[in-house]
């Protein structure tokens, strides 16, 4: 597999991502996920929009790679 450069504050968005995802996942509906939820929504935002996704390197490849990488480093 090729080795992609992603940026650093991709790759910080990518990975909040999973660890509110986890935390989602993990609340009491009792506490509410409101705050959760929006919180992915605009880490999606981000992610989706970042310029990386512009050039030669944002591939479809690269996008499941940059994921891969983000759950490796949050994986509860």
């Amino acid at each position: 597999m090729d080795t992609n450069t992603f940026p650093r504050d991709l790759v910080e968005a990518q990975t909040a991502w999973y660890d509110v995802y986890w935390q989602l996942a993990n609340a009491s509906p009792a506490n509410g996920t409101a705050t959760y939820r929006r919180r992915l929504q605009e880490l999606s935002r981000i992610i989706a929009g970042h310029p990386y996704w512009q050039t030669p390197a944002g591939t479809p490849a690269a996008r499941m790679a940059l994921k891969e990488l983000a759950r490796i480093q949050v994986r509860p």
